[in-house]
């Protein structure tokens, strides 16, 4: 694992870093991207990049310096034998009162590496009793208040899953914890409207354009009429679903056995799409 913290390489990177009044630890105000790294380079950075610019403006963050994140990225990757592994860009308020308010000191901006574990080839996923608000202040930006998350995440835990999957305030399916989701049903290969509450995926969006599916709200009732689901993220690229609350499926279906294929030969050409 490498660290750099505000310019800085970390000599040790688990040591202590950042204010303990920084606003993104007291009370999340900050934004953050995980992005993949394919033999020790990164995969789609600029659309991460991008979606990082989008969040910090959606939060009131001052505007990203790219070409300082840029430069974090490559003194993390250097030095690294990562032939698969994440990057963690984090971007705060910074330094602030102990409150809602922000101060007026700079932004905090950390940049992590650090190997990742190939997924597994399929998963089991559940439902969960509390639904996304798609009519909230921060739907669509992605940031590091994650606590609805860990809670969604330790519930599927609980159940032998890796994965929760919410609905939203109208019961229409919305998203996983830290995924999007695609279904197949009549043989059609569907995913939510961004108008769901769910995160505009980076892995989302490539799939969209290097497979295609119908993107359409349906109750979340619907998965129990898929034949096949699976999961896309920076850390999954795409899952095949083999359980579901109680519903299995055979993995991977021939529908997500497609996209799996488009989506390993497009990924192979372009590493920056």
């Amino acid at each position: 694992m490498r660290a750099w913290v505000n310019g800085q390489i970390l000599d040790d990177p688990k040591a202590a870093a950042i204010a303990v009044i920084d606003h993104g630890f007291t009370v999340g105000d900050g934004v953050f991207e995980a992005v993949k790294v394919v033999d020790g380079k990164p995969f789609a950075l600029s659309r991460h990049l991008n979606r990082l610019a989008a969040s910090a403006k959606g939060m009131g963050l001052p505007p990203v310096d790219e070409q300082e994140v840029r430069r974090g990225v490559a003194a993390v990757v250097q030095g690294q034998h990562l032939p698969l592994g994440r990057i963690r860009i984090t971007y705060t308020g910074g330094e602030a009162p102990l409150g809602s308010g922000r101060g007026d000191h700079p932004p905090t901006l950390v940049v992590v590496a650090d190997v990742m574990k190939p997924r597994d080839g399929a998963t089991y996923v559940v439902t969960v009793p509390w639904p996304r608000n798609e009519r909230g202040a921060l739907v669509g930006l992605k940031t590091t208040s994650y606590g609805e998350n860990v809670v969604a995440l330790a519930y599927a835990a609980e159940r032998g899953a890796s994965e929760a999957i919410f609905a939203n305030l109208v019961g229409n399916l919305c998203e996983g914890t830290g995924s999007n989701v695609f279904y197949v049903v009549d043989g059609e290969l569907r995913t939510p409207t961004l108008a769901s509450g769910c995160l505009a995926g980076i892995s989302r969006a490539l799939l969209l354009e290097w497979y295609g599916a119908r993107e359409v709200d349906e109750r979340i009732d619907v998965l129990h009429e898929a034949d096949e689901i699976f999961l896309v993220s920076t850390t999954r690229d795409i899952q095949a679903v083999r359980r579901f609350d109680d519903m299995a499926l055979d993995t991977p279906g021939p529908i997500t056995s497609e996209a799996m294929r488009a989506w390993s030969i497009n990924e192979r050409e372009n590493l920056d799409p």
